[in-house]
Protein backbone atom coordinates (compact mmCIF):
# COMPACT_ATOMS: atom_id res chain seq x y z
CA UNK A 1 0.00 0.00 0.00
CA UNK A 2 1.22 3.49 -0.84
CA UNK A 3 0.94 6.19 1.78
CA UNK A 4 0.71 9.98 1.70
CA UNK A 5 4.29 11.10 2.16
CA UNK A 6 3.22 14.69 2.84
CA UNK A 7 1.14 13.70 5.89
CA UNK A 8 3.55 14.69 8.65
CA UNK A 9 4.35 18.09 7.17
CA UNK A 10 0.66 18.75 6.57
CA UNK A 11 -0.28 17.87 10.15
CA UNK A 12 2.38 20.18 11.56
CA UNK A 13 1.29 23.09 9.38
CA UNK A 14 -2.41 22.57 10.10
CA UNK A 15 -1.71 22.37 13.83
CA UNK A 16 0.11 25.69 13.74
CA UNK A 17 -2.74 27.37 11.85
CA UNK A 18 -5.75 26.07 13.74
CA UNK A 19 -6.08 24.99 17.41
CA UNK A 20 -9.25 22.99 16.70
CA UNK A 21 -7.54 21.04 13.95
CA UNK A 22 -4.50 20.60 16.21
CA UNK A 23 -6.70 18.91 18.82
CA UNK A 24 -8.26 16.62 16.21
CA UNK A 25 -4.87 15.62 14.85
CA UNK A 26 -3.53 14.89 18.33
CA UNK A 27 -6.58 12.73 19.03
CA UNK A 28 -5.52 10.26 16.34
CA UNK A 29 -1.74 9.89 16.51
CA UNK A 30 0.23 7.74 14.10
CA UNK A 31 -2.52 7.95 11.49
CA UNK A 32 -1.85 8.32 7.79
CA UNK A 33 -3.80 8.10 4.55
CA UNK A 34 -3.01 5.02 2.46
CA UNK A 35 -3.99 3.88 -1.02
CA UNK A 36 -4.79 0.31 -1.96
CA UNK A 37 -5.86 -1.53 -5.10
CA UNK A 38 -5.67 -0.29 -8.66
CA UNK A 39 -7.56 2.49 -10.39
CA UNK A 40 -10.05 0.34 -12.30
CA UNK A 41 -10.87 -1.86 -9.31
CA UNK A 42 -11.32 1.16 -7.03
CA UNK A 43 -13.73 2.88 -9.43
CA UNK A 44 -15.62 -0.33 -10.15
CA UNK A 45 -16.11 -0.94 -6.43
CA UNK A 46 -17.36 2.62 -6.04
CA UNK A 47 -20.04 2.00 -8.67
CA UNK A 48 -21.02 -1.36 -7.19
CA UNK A 49 -21.43 0.19 -3.74
CA UNK A 50 -23.56 3.17 -4.72
CA UNK A 51 -26.79 3.55 -2.71
CA UNK A 52 -26.62 0.13 -1.02
CA UNK A 53 -25.32 -1.03 2.34
CA UNK A 54 -21.71 -2.09 2.82
CA UNK A 55 -22.85 -5.67 3.47
CA UNK A 56 -24.87 -5.77 0.26
CA UNK A 57 -22.03 -4.21 -1.72
CA UNK A 58 -19.58 -6.82 -0.41
CA UNK A 59 -21.95 -9.61 -1.45
CA UNK A 60 -22.36 -8.23 -4.98
CA UNK A 61 -18.60 -7.70 -5.27
CA UNK A 62 -17.91 -11.31 -4.21
CA UNK A 63 -20.32 -12.61 -6.86
CA UNK A 64 -18.73 -10.39 -9.50
CA UNK A 65 -15.25 -11.64 -8.60
CA UNK A 66 -16.53 -15.21 -8.95
CA UNK A 67 -17.79 -14.51 -12.46
CA UNK A 68 -14.81 -12.62 -13.92
CA UNK A 69 -11.29 -11.41 -13.25
CA UNK A 70 -11.49 -7.74 -12.21
CA UNK A 71 -9.69 -6.55 -15.32
CA UNK A 72 -10.80 -4.03 -17.89
CA UNK A 73 -10.94 -6.35 -20.91
CA UNK A 74 -12.75 -9.10 -19.02
CA UNK A 75 -15.40 -6.82 -17.54
CA UNK A 76 -15.95 -5.00 -20.85
CA UNK A 77 -16.79 -8.32 -22.52
CA UNK A 78 -19.43 -9.36 -19.99
CA UNK A 79 -23.03 -9.23 -21.18
CA UNK A 80 -25.42 -7.04 -19.20
CA UNK A 81 -27.31 -10.15 -18.04
CA UNK A 82 -24.10 -11.62 -16.62
CA UNK A 83 -23.52 -8.47 -14.59
CA UNK A 84 -27.13 -8.37 -13.44
CA UNK A 85 -26.85 -12.00 -12.28
CA UNK A 86 -24.28 -10.76 -9.75
CA UNK A 87 -26.89 -8.52 -8.17
CA UNK A 88 -26.26 -5.32 -10.10
CA UNK A 89 -29.18 -3.22 -11.27
CA UNK A 90 -29.66 -2.65 -14.99
CA UNK A 91 -28.21 0.86 -14.66
CA UNK A 92 -25.20 -0.26 -12.63
CA UNK A 93 -24.49 -3.01 -15.15
CA UNK A 94 -24.36 -0.34 -17.85
CA UNK A 95 -22.14 1.84 -15.68
CA UNK A 96 -19.67 -1.02 -15.13
CA UNK A 97 -19.47 -1.73 -18.86
CA UNK A 98 -19.01 1.97 -19.61
CA UNK A 99 -16.19 2.25 -17.07
CA UNK A 100 -14.40 -0.77 -18.51
CA UNK A 101 -14.88 0.64 -22.01
CA UNK A 102 -13.26 3.93 -21.02
CA UNK A 103 -10.16 2.07 -19.85
CA UNK A 104 -10.00 -0.31 -22.82
CA UNK A 105 -10.43 2.51 -25.35
CA UNK A 106 -7.87 4.75 -23.65
CA UNK A 107 -10.34 7.47 -22.69
CA UNK A 108 -9.08 6.98 -19.13
CA UNK A 109 -5.29 6.69 -18.94
CA UNK A 110 -4.03 6.46 -15.35
CA UNK A 111 -0.38 6.94 -16.30
CA UNK A 112 -1.12 10.55 -17.23
CA UNK A 113 -2.67 11.43 -13.90
CA UNK A 114 0.59 12.18 -12.08
CA UNK A 115 1.00 15.23 -14.35
CA UNK A 116 -2.64 16.36 -14.37
CA UNK A 117 -4.43 18.81 -12.10
CA UNK A 118 -7.26 17.60 -9.88
CA UNK A 119 -10.04 19.28 -11.84
CA UNK A 120 -8.82 17.79 -15.12
CA UNK A 121 -8.87 14.30 -13.61
CA UNK A 122 -12.35 14.91 -12.20
CA UNK A 123 -13.57 15.96 -15.65
CA UNK A 124 -12.11 12.78 -17.14
CA UNK A 125 -13.74 10.56 -14.53
CA UNK A 126 -17.21 12.10 -14.58
CA UNK A 127 -17.35 11.40 -18.31
CA UNK A 128 -18.01 7.80 -17.19
CA UNK A 129 -21.68 7.05 -16.64
CA UNK A 130 -22.39 6.54 -12.96
CA UNK A 131 -19.42 8.55 -11.68
CA UNK A 132 -20.23 11.99 -10.32
CA UNK A 133 -18.08 14.64 -8.75
CA UNK A 134 -18.27 13.17 -5.23
CA UNK A 135 -17.06 9.75 -6.40
CA UNK A 136 -14.26 11.41 -8.37
CA UNK A 137 -13.21 13.42 -5.32
CA UNK A 138 -13.14 10.27 -3.17
CA UNK A 139 -10.94 8.69 -5.82
CA UNK A 140 -8.56 11.66 -5.71
CA UNK A 141 -8.33 11.34 -1.93
CA UNK A 142 -8.16 7.60 -1.39
CA UNK A 143 -6.49 6.33 -4.54
CA UNK A 144 -4.36 9.17 -5.86
CA UNK A 145 -3.64 10.61 -2.36
CA UNK A 146 -4.03 14.17 -3.67
CA UNK A 147 -3.32 16.57 -0.77
CA UNK A 148 -5.78 19.40 -1.35
CA UNK A 149 -9.21 17.89 -2.13
CA UNK A 150 -12.16 19.58 -0.42
CA UNK A 151 -15.43 17.65 -1.07
CA UNK A 152 -17.97 20.31 -0.07
CA UNK A 153 -20.96 18.13 -1.02
CA UNK A 154 -19.94 15.40 1.43
CA UNK A 155 -22.48 15.18 4.25
CA UNK A 156 -19.95 13.92 6.76
CA UNK A 157 -17.64 16.85 6.11
CA UNK A 158 -20.50 19.34 6.47
CA UNK A 159 -21.62 17.69 9.71
CA UNK A 160 -18.12 17.81 11.19
CA UNK A 161 -17.63 21.45 10.23
CA UNK A 162 -20.94 22.28 11.89
CA UNK A 163 -19.94 20.40 15.04
CA UNK A 164 -16.45 21.83 15.46
CA UNK A 165 -16.66 25.28 13.90
CA UNK A 166 -20.28 26.48 13.96
CA UNK A 167 -21.80 25.30 17.27
CA UNK A 168 -23.99 22.81 15.37
CA UNK A 169 -25.44 25.43 13.02
CA UNK A 170 -26.03 24.12 9.52
CA UNK A 171 -23.11 24.51 7.11
CA UNK A 172 -23.93 24.82 3.42
CA UNK A 173 -21.56 23.68 0.67
CA UNK A 174 -20.86 27.32 -0.21
CA UNK A 175 -20.01 28.14 3.40
CA UNK A 176 -17.78 25.05 3.51
CA UNK A 177 -16.05 26.19 0.33
CA UNK A 178 -15.18 29.49 1.98
CA UNK A 179 -14.08 27.83 5.21
CA UNK A 180 -11.77 25.50 3.30
CA UNK A 181 -9.45 28.34 2.37
CA UNK A 182 -8.11 28.14 5.94
CA UNK A 183 -6.56 24.73 5.32
CA UNK A 184 -4.95 25.27 1.91
CA UNK A 185 -2.93 23.43 0.59
CA UNK A 186 -3.72 20.47 2.89
CA UNK A 187 -7.51 20.24 2.70
CA UNK A 188 -7.44 16.46 2.15
CA UNK A 189 -5.76 16.06 5.54
CA UNK A 190 -8.23 18.42 7.23
CA UNK A 191 -11.10 16.50 5.63
CA UNK A 192 -9.75 13.17 6.84
CA UNK A 193 -9.44 14.31 10.46
CA UNK A 194 -12.88 15.90 10.37
CA UNK A 195 -14.28 12.57 9.19
CA UNK A 196 -12.38 10.76 11.96
CA UNK A 197 -13.99 13.02 14.54
CA UNK A 198 -17.35 11.51 13.58
CA UNK A 199 -16.19 7.92 13.20
CA UNK A 200 -13.05 6.63 14.94
CA UNK A 201 -12.64 3.92 12.29
CA UNK A 202 -10.52 5.30 9.41
CA UNK A 203 -12.34 5.77 6.13
CA UNK A 204 -10.96 3.59 3.32
CA UNK A 205 -11.94 2.91 -0.28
Amino acid sequence: MRQAEYWGDACRQLSRKDPVMKALIHSYPNSILRSRGNAFETLLRAIVGQQISLKAADAVWARLCAVTPIQTEAVSQLAPDQLRSCGLSRMKAEYCRDLAGHFVEGRIRPRRWAHMEDEVIIAELIDVRGIGRWTAEMFLIFHLLRPNVWPVDDLGLLKALSLHYAEDEKITPQHARDMGETWQPWRTVATWYLWRSLDPIPVEY
